[in-house]
This record gives structure tokens, C-alpha cells and sequence, in this order.
């Protein structure tokens, strides 16, 4: 047996970061684009670029930054700062799990 949940961490500007959003922050990191991770997610650049713009609202300081034009093109990539909430974020999800399944385990179901 084991025990599901899903965690998100809010400001009072709205949703920081949850998993979707992770998922979607390590796409960009990977791909270089907004608009790659967006296809990979099977989502909108619209719907992407509104999770990015909502998160970034919420946050004290920017979780991507774009770069425009050029020979090869523009992109996007990961600020510092985003990288440390995909750390953080990863490591309070795991200790999560970790105390639910011993809460699960205290538990005769």
C-alpha cells in the first residue's frame, strides 16, 4: 500500500511552484525554449508561458530569463534563483512522501 499526495507551495500572490510547474521549469532548462517544453508538456505556449508569468508574480525574484534573436536564434533559461525553488521544491517533496509513509505505516488499513 502506499500513500499519494501533491504538494504546492502558494504566496499571497498565488501558486509559487508545484509539480506541474517543476516538470515544466526543467523542460525549459533542458530544451533551451518555453515553447519546446510547452510541446513536450503537450500544453499551449499560451497555458505554459501563464504557469511561468503566475509563478514569477508570486515569486520574489524571476524563475527563467529569455534571450532574444541572434544567429541562432532566442531562448530561455533557468535564473539561479529558479534552480534553488527546483532543489528546495524536490527536497521538501521527498521528505513529504517519507512522512506520509510512515504516518501510513502507523496506520492499520
Amino acid at each position: 500500500m502506499k500513500i499519494k499526495s501533491k504538494i504546492w507551495i502558494e504566496t499571497d500572490d498565488g501558486i509559487l511552484i508545484s509539480e506541474g510547474r517543476i516538470q515544466l521549469l526543467k523542460l525549459i532548462e533542458s530544451t533551451g525554449s518555453l515553447n519546446k517544453a510547452a510541446k513536450e508538456m503537450n500544453i499551449s505556449y499560451q497555458k505554459a508561458w501563464k504557469l511561468i508569468d503566475a509563478s514569477n508574480k508570486a515569486s520574489k525574484e524571476p524563475l527563467i530569463a529569455t534571450q532574444v534573436g541572434g544567429n541562432k536564434g532566442g531562448g530561455t533559461v533557468i535564473t539561479p534563483y529558479g534552480k534553488s525553488l527546483i532543489e528546495s521544491f524536490e527536497a521538501i517533496n521527498v521528505a513529504c512522501w517519507k512522512f506520509l509513509d510512515v504516518e501510513l505505516k502507523k496506520h492499520s488499513l
